[in-house]
């Protein structure tokens, strides 16, 4: 009994709610323990037993603010909230790591106290936790329990699962606290409040562009250089990044992995999803400062800007003609080429512009009889 209601005491240690009892609770003198009439487990304190209450009822008043996830201890909502904003309170003063909870500071310092003890048999690195090393073996096994029931995809950790599903749900749970921009991860976050604390600091030697991390200078480089090292190897098309070419080979597939949650409607391409829901939402965050228009897209912006400045930037290699938008000179092209690219699905007639397709469609409109 003593040992049962010990540990209950240490199970809250680190809850300081502050719960508040009529005098007729406060003033229960000579009780010494507080048993829940659901189970029967004791507790020392009045106060315990209503957080170790909120098990059986469901109860969670703690609510977080930034993406609404509700919490039964004011403790558990603190150390969550933390991921919204990256913060790492918890400090070794051995080697300086930090950590975002108490219970991680308490596991890491283990490593400096008593060593690395779990080796992996096939190439010998070394773990303190069993789990850490089950998870380091499917390196070597190839194993991927965990899958996307949205799209299939397999991965050796539970937490890169739900990584992944933010991509198709849209969802930012990590928000800076400096410029309030949410990122739907936490290594994203970290990176972006560098932004912030130390600026950008390594420049293209060609065009003096800054930027905070190396794998974002070598992507940008290939600008200059026309370097495409990512090829389809469907029709052969070639890119900056692989990313670019994973968006690009949904074309050939199909697939289209990111869906509107509130009308169902899917899109091949993570930030089509996120302006979509612009439509839903109405919202429109992008602003031009000249003329306080609005725009539900950021390249949709920088486009509109260009009535303000008289800029056309896209130039056509052929006659010199230039344009506001990129792709005007692509439709423009077509004059040249003579690409016929909207085929018209009910007489196959094919024409260079959209809008020309769209006027001939009118015509076997007005050729159906009336029913």
């Amino acid at each position: 009994m003593e040992n049962e209601l010990f540990r209950s005491e240490v199970e809250c240690k680190k809850e300081s709610e502050e719960i508040d009892f009529s005098d007729e609770e406060k003033n229960e003198k000579g009780k010494t323990s507080y048993d829940c009439d659901i189970c029967g487990k004791l507790f020392s304190r009045k106060a315990k037993l209503v957080i170790h209450e909120r098990t059986h009822t469901g109860e969670k008043p703690y609510h977080c603010d930034i993406c609404g996830k509700s919490f039964a201890q004011k403790g558990n909502l603190t150390t969550h909230q933390r991921i919204h904003t990256g913060g790492k309170p918890y400090r070794s003063d051995i080697c300086g790591k930090s950590l975002s909870q108490d219970s991680d500071l308490t596991r890491h310092k283990q490593i400096h106290s008593r060593g690395k003890y779990l080796y992996c048999d096939i190439c010998g690195k070394s773990f303190l936790r069993k789990d850490n090393l089950v998870i380091h073996q499917r390196i070597h096994t190839g194993e991927k329990p965990y899958h996307c029931d949205i799209c299939g995809k397999l991965f050796a950790q539970k937490g890169n699962l739900t990584a992944h599903r933010r991509f198709h749900t849209g969802e930012k749970p990590y928000h800076c606290d400096i410029c309030g921009k949410l990122l739907s991860n936490r290594s994203t976050l970290t990176r972006h409040k560098q932004i912030h604390t130390k600026g950008k600091y390594l420049h293209c030697d060609v065009c003096g562009k800054s930027f905070f991390d190396t794998h974002h200078l070598t992507t940008h480089k290939r600008i200059h250089t026309s370097e495409k090292p990512y090829r389809c190897d469907i029709c052969g098309k070639s890119f900056y990044e692989n990313s670019y070419l994973t968006r690009h080979i949904r074309i050939h597939t199909g697939e289209k992995p990111y869906h509107c949650d509130i009308c169902g409607k899917s899109f091949s391409h993570g930030p089509s999803l996120t302006v979509h829901k612009y439509i839903h939402s109405g919202e429109k965050p992008y602003h031009c400062e000249i003329c306080g228009k609005s725009f539900s897209r950021n390249d949709h912006l920088t486009t509109h800007k260009h009535v303000h400045t008289g800029e056309k930037p896209y130039h056509c290699e052929i006659c010199g003609k230039s344009f506001i938008r990129n792709d005007y000179l692509t439709s423009h092209k077509r004059t040249h080429t003579g690409e016929e690219a909207y085929h018209c699905d009910i007489c196959d007639k094919s024409f260079a512009q959209r809008s020309s397709l769209t006027t001939h469609k009118s015509t076997h409109m007005r050729d159906k009889p009336h029913q």
